[in-house]
């Protein structure tokens, strides 16, 4: 009569699935992470808050994309046919720059998809970080329940064929198992459940970082693209290499003599010739627009709300006061202080600053004319920007500046590029950022306003150090 029982004993127990070997092979490199933790000394500092732990995984996807985008180079081929695309363009100052327009936005297009997959890998691995964490803490359980399940998994001799001697193991075993099958099926599932969204997680990073890469290898045909659209767009200076010569010596003169941003405006505009003759031709340009019946200035309204403005204006398609909210931030980037927050002086912060991608192409955010563009005090390379009704545009913070002083530049037209680190400059040293900054500062009459209300993007996060 034992028989009978063995085999009722047998059903009651239930059937464990196999492992398969993925599901092993994650548990094992698991294992092998845990060790390794295990082995760091006692008083190793508590996790840092999520916020802390996803900055410092920023910090690390940047710096590994910063890594990889070194790697990429331009194929021969590639760059040959860049060139011949170039050559085939119309070379009217009207085309060129409208080029040169489309290059830059398609160029911080392909920067803010860069941006997005830095911001997105860095919080896949804060949740990879956390499921590691949650299967350290659970490696002793984790281990019993593997090795059950492995031995479970194996197929064991049918009831009916056993020794009595065997019989009799098997209930104390089907008894002792019967009541530790329950809990231990459900730390099974959890088991799986974690590697699986592990794999998942993993899988999902390696495809970001795909994405990435595809990103940075369009962007770097784009710079490509760009730095032959600025050589011939350079090409069309109405000023010989000597004039222009001598008037950025004039200009850094005037600088090196300047007591203030206002006082260096003034002497820029009055003292530099092609500075001085673009503004008497912008004005002329404003009182012939204002001398326009009520009919054709209709439809020069009608056409610069279309999008598609005159390409050889001399003046800004737009009074200054009316494009509020219609800006785009020259630079693809995080706000990392705002227009009244500490600047770490003890002062209020008179311009916005916002952290860029190293590289990152800087591009005019209204129409205007380039007032100055060189190395200014503390402030690093600048580009003052006079954008009519009063209102002037600082930027600071590049470390190269492609438009010359005197020139008109259209919104959108690229102006210069930002270095691979942040500018050591007045403006940023308070900054708890090692990427490269840009500083905006909105003038009018001379007095700096908050340049909040003109721009069409919100802000994209602020910076540890804020208030």
């Amino acid at each position: 009569m034992a028989l009978p029982l063995v085999a009722a004993v047998f059903l009651v127990v239930p059937a464990a699935p196999p492992l398969s070997a993925q599901t092993v092979e994650n548990a094992q490199a698991v294992d092998i992470g845990a060790a390794a933790d295990a082995s760091q000394p006692e008083g190793t500092p508590a996790p840092s808050p999520a916020v802390d732990a996803l900055e410092r995984k920023r910090d690390e996807t940047r710096t590994e994309l910063d890594d990889l985008s070194k790697t990429l180079t331009l194929s021969a081929d590639k760059a040959r046919s860049i060139e011949q695309a170039i050559a085939a363009l119309d070379k009217s100052s009207a085309s060129i720059r409208q080029a040169l327009i489309e290059s830059a936005a398609r160029r911080k297009q392909m920067e803010a998809t860069i941006r997005d997959s830095e911001d997105r890998l860095a919080k896949l691995r804060v949740k990879e970080d956390g499921i590691r964490a949650s299967l350290h803490e659970r490696r002793g359980v984790l281990a019993e329940v593997l090795a059950a399940l492995q031995r479970m998994g194996r197929n064991p001799p049918p009831a009916l064929l056993v020794t009595p001697e065997d019989a009799l193991g098997s209930v104390r075993s089907a008894i002792l198992l019967g009541a530790v099958v329950p809990g231990m099926r459900a730390e099974a599932e959890r088991l799986m459940a974690d590697l699986n969204a592990l794999s998942d997680l993993q899988k999902q990073a390696v495809a970001e970082k795909e994405k990435a890469s595809a990103a940075m290898s369009a962007s770097l045909e784009e710079d490509r693209r760009m730095d032959l659209l600025l050589a011939e767009n350079d090409k069309q200076s109405r000023l010989s290499a000597a004039e222009l010569e001598a008037e950025r010596r004039r200009s850094q003169e005037l600088a090196s003599r300047a007591t203030s941003l206002q006082g260096l405006i003034q002497s820029l505009e009055g003292e530099i010739s092609s500075v001085r003759d673009a503004m008497a031709e912008a004005r002329e340009e404003e009182e012939r627009r204002k001398q326009l019946t009520a009919e054709q200035r209709e439809k020069a309204e009608q056409l610069a709300e279309s999008g598609v403005p005159d390409k050889n204006r001399i003046a800004p398609a737009y009074p200054f006061a009316s494009l509020k909210q219609k800006l785009a931030y020259p630079v693809e980037g995080d706000v990392l202080r705002a227009y009244g927050d500490p600047d770490g002086t003890g002062h209020p912060a008179r311009g916005l600053t916002l952290a860029a991608s190293p590289g990152a192409v800087v591009t005019a955010p209204a129409d205007g004319l380039v007032v100055f563009a060189g190395a200014f005090r503390s402030y690093g390379q600048m580009i003052i920007l006079n954008a009519g009704d009063g209102y002037h545009l600082v930027l600071t913070g590049m470390e190269k500046v492609n438009v010359r002083q005197g020139k008109f530049v259209f919104a959108g037209e690229p102006i210069a590029a930002m270095g691979e680190k942040r500018v050591a400059s007045a403006t940023a040293l308070a900054l708890e950022t090692d990427r490269p900054t840009l500083y905006i500062e909105f003038r009018k009459d001379g007095t700096p306003v908050d340049s909040k209300p003109w721009w069409s993007a919100k802000e994209t996060g602020r910076a540890r150090n804020d208030s």
